[in-house]
C-alpha cells in the first residue's frame, strides 16, 4: 500500500503557544511596524514564515547534547565534536566557528575583498552581497536564464551560467576575482537546487584560472536530496555521500548552520588553504572569539555537531522536501503564481504576476507580505526590489530580476493543519488581489534595507 499523506517522521515532545489575533488587531500591529513584517513582535504572528534560519525545532538528542556542552575557553571537547563533524562532511582541514553565517562571510570577504575585486555567484544572498559590497568589492550574479523565469520547469534552476562565468573572468581578469561562490540551494533564486554537473564545471573553470571556489552551503543537505532524485547517476547514493562529493570540488565553504544543521545559532568557515585560514583566524579572534569557540558556546557546538548528522536522515529529508512541495503544489492548483518546480526550504510567490497592476517601483512583493499578514497573521519576506533593488545615478529604481515573496518553512516546527491554514489564507489573497495597492519607502538604511525600512501605503 502506498500512503499519500505526508506524516512528520518525529513526535512532538514540547510545545510553544501561538497568540491568535483578529484582522483588526493585525492592521494596527502592521501600521505600528511601518508595514515592515521584520518590525513586528513574534507574539503578533500566527504562522512565521519570515525565515527558516535559526527557527528549527531541535531534537531530543540535540537538547541532551546541550547538557554536555563544555564551556572551556580553549580546547573545549564540544569544539572537537563540532570540528570533527565539519571536517568529516567537508573534507577541509581548517574550520573556524562563528556565531552565524554572516560572521563567516564578513571574515572571508573582508580578507579577500576590497576595491577593485569582483565576486561572482549564481545568486548572492542579501548578507553575502552586503559583506562583499561593504568591503568595496562588487558582486555579480550569473544565474542561468531558466532560473529567471518563475513559471519555467527546469530541474536545476539554481545553476550558474558557466558561459557567462568564463566571459566575466576574461573581462575582469582572473587576478581581480576575489572568489566564485556557488549558493546551494540558491535561496535568492527561488530556493532552487544546483546540479553536480554544474558544480563540477564551475570548479573546473576556477581551477583553470587559479580562482578560489567557495560553497555557500547552508542548505547543502536539501540540495543533495534534489541531486539524488533528479540527476542521473546519483539515485543509489546517499544525500550525505552527494554532499561530500560536492564539498570535494570546492576550496572552501561558508555555512549558516541555522538552516541545515538544525540549530538556533551557529555557523562556520571551512578552508583548505593554510595561508588564507591563518589570516581569517586573526580576524576571527579579533571579532568573534578564540579559535576553538568563535562566537559559540560549548552547548551550541554540541547541538551543531549532532544536527549535521541528523539532517541527512533519509526519512527526514523526504518529509522536508515533500511537505514543502505539498504547500507549493496546492497553491499552484489554486491559481497562485508560484516559482516552479517547488524548492526545498520555501515556496516562492511571483508577486509581479499576482499583482500585475502594481508597478515594480511600488513593490508588489511588499504588498503581498502585508496582505498575508493582515489576512492570516502569516509573516513572510519580500525577495525582490526591496531586498535587491538599487538606485541609478538619476535616483530612479533599478529593479531586481524578479519580484518574489518567500514562505520559508522552519524545520520540524509546523504541522499539516498549519499548512492547510496557509492554503486557505491564499484563497482570500486571490479573491481580493485586484484591490491591493503598492507601497513606498519612507525611510531606509544604506545596506540591507529590507530589515529596517519604513513603508507607507499608496492610496
Amino acid at each position: 500500500m502506498i500512503h499519500k499523506t505526508i506524516i512528520e517522521p518525529f513526535k512532538i515532545k514540547s510545545v510553544e503557544p501561538i497568540q491568535m489575533s483578529t484582522e483588526a488587531q493585525r492592521e494596527k500591529f502592521l501600521k505600528d511596524a511601518h508595514y515592515n513584517p521584520f518590525l513586528l513582535s513574534s507574539d503578533q504572528v500566527i504562522i512565521d514564515f519570515l525565515t527558516d534560519s535559526g527557527t528549527s525545532a531541535m531534537s531530543a538528542n540535540q537538547w541532551a547534547g546541550i547538557m554536555n556542552g563544555d564551556e572551556s575557553y580553549a580546547g573545549s571537547s564540544s569544539w572537537k565534536k563540532m570540528e570533527n563533524a565539519v571536517q568529516s562532511l567537508t573534507g577541509m582541514e581548517f574550520i573556524l566557528p562563528t556565531h552565524q553565517g554572516r560572521a563567516a562571510e564578513r571574515i572571508i570577504y573582508s580578507h579577500l575583498g576590497g576595491k577593485g575585486k569582483t565576486f561572482i555567484s549564481n545568486t548572492h544572498f542579501d548578507t553575502t552581497r552586503a559583506n562583499i559590497e561593504f568591503s568595496g568589492a562588487e558582486a555579480i550574479d550569473l544565474l542561468i536564464p531558466e532560473g529567471k523565469n518563475p513559471a519555467q520547469i527546469y530541474p536545476f534552476k539554481g545553476n550558474m551560467d558557466t558561459g557567462s562565468l568564463v566571459k566575466t573572468i576574461q573581462e575582469k581578469g582572473a587576478k581581480n576575482i576575489g572568489a566564485v561562490i556557488l549558493t546551494v540551494t540558491n535561496n535568492s533564486g527561488g530556493g532552487q537546487p544546483v546540479s553536480m554537473e554544474n558544480t563540477k564545471e564551475v570548479s573546473r573553470i576556477c581551477k583553470e584560472n587559479g580562482i578560489l571556489f567557495l560553497l555557500d552551503c547552508c542548505r547543502v543537505a536539501e540540495n543533495a536530496y534534489f541531486i539524488k532524485i533528479r540527476e542521473k547517476g546519483y539515485t543509489d547514493k546517499t544525500a550525505r555521500e552527494i554532499a561530500v562529493e560536492m564539498f570535494s570540488l570546492a576550496d572552501g565553504a561558508v555555512m549558516s548552520s541555522k538552516k541545515d544543521a538544525l540549530v538556533n545559532m551557529g555557523g562556520f568557515l571551512a578552508l583548505r588553504d593554510n595561508e588564507i585560514a591563518d589570516a581569517c583566524k586573526n580576524l576571527l579572534i579579533i571579532t568573534e572569539g578564540f579559535t576553538t569557540y568563535g562566537g559559540l558556546s560549548g552547548r551550541d557546538m554540541e547541538a551543531l555537531a549532532i544536527g549535521l548528522e541528523e539532517i541527512f536522515d533519509p526519512n527526514y529529508l523526504e518529509y522536508r522536501i515533500k511537505s514543502t512541495t505539498y504547500l507549493g503544489e496546492h497553491l499552484d492548483k489554486a491559481g497562485v503564481p508560484v516559482m516552479v518546480p517547488i524548492g526545498g526550504h520555501a515556496v516562492y510567490i511571483d508577486a509581479k504576476k499576482l499583482y500585475p497592476h502594481i508597478p515594480v517601483h511600488e513593490y508588489p512583493g511588499q504588498a503581498l507580505v502585508c496582505e498575508l499578514y493582515l489576512k492570516g497573521g502569516i509573516r513572510s519576506v519580500e525577495i525582490g526590489s526591496v531586498m535587491f533593488g538599487k538606485y541609478g545615478e538619476d535616483g530612479k529604481l533599478i529593479p531586481a530580476a524578479m519580484e518574489l515573496v518567500r514562505l520559508a518553512i522552519p524545520r520540524r516546527v509546523y504541522t499539516q493543519s498549519h499548512i492547510e491554514y496557509v492554503i486557505e489564507t491564499f484563497n482570500e489573497i486571490l479573491a481580493t488581489a485586484k484591490d491591493v495597492r503598492g507601497y513606498k519607502i519612507t525611510r531606509e538604511p544604506k545596506f540591507l534595507r529590507h530589515f529596517t525600512s519604513h513603508f507607507e501605503k499608496i492610496s
